[in-house]
């Protein structure tokens, strides 16, 4: 079972999605996505299982929360660098999007 502890190691934090494209080579329908975090942690990439939900063009400028903090993970050709958070929802993946305005680097808290 998690503790607290556990959650406070995680850094999440709010980045927009500049580019989103097909991953054609994943095993299970996928995008690549590079993802603005503001200027202390940059610009990161991940893979992202959410093709039934969003095209590439709406993923465009979409905040997104993500994990910022795990170590990078090789998927086939691909290294992700953030986990993208999302719901596992009747009809496929939902993302995770602040309600209102936050800056790309804002922090869960």
């Amino acid at each position: 079972m998690a503790v607290f502890d556990d959650f406070l190691k995680l850094d999440i934090r709010v980045g927009t999605i500049v580019s989103a494209c097909v991953f054609a080579e994943a095993r299970k329908p996928a995008y690549k996505l590079e993802v603005d975090f503001g200027a202390e942690i940059g610009i990161k990439r991940s893979s992202a299982q959410i093709t039934q939900k969003y095209t590439t063009s709406e993923l465009v400028g979409k905040k997104v929360l993500a994990v910022v903090n795990f170590p990078p993970r090789q998927i086939g050709p691909f290294m992700s660098e953030v986990l993208v958070l999302g719901t596992y929802s009747e009809g496929g993946v939902v993302l995770i999007t602040p309600d209102k305005e936050a800056n790309n680097g804002d922090k869960l808290g």
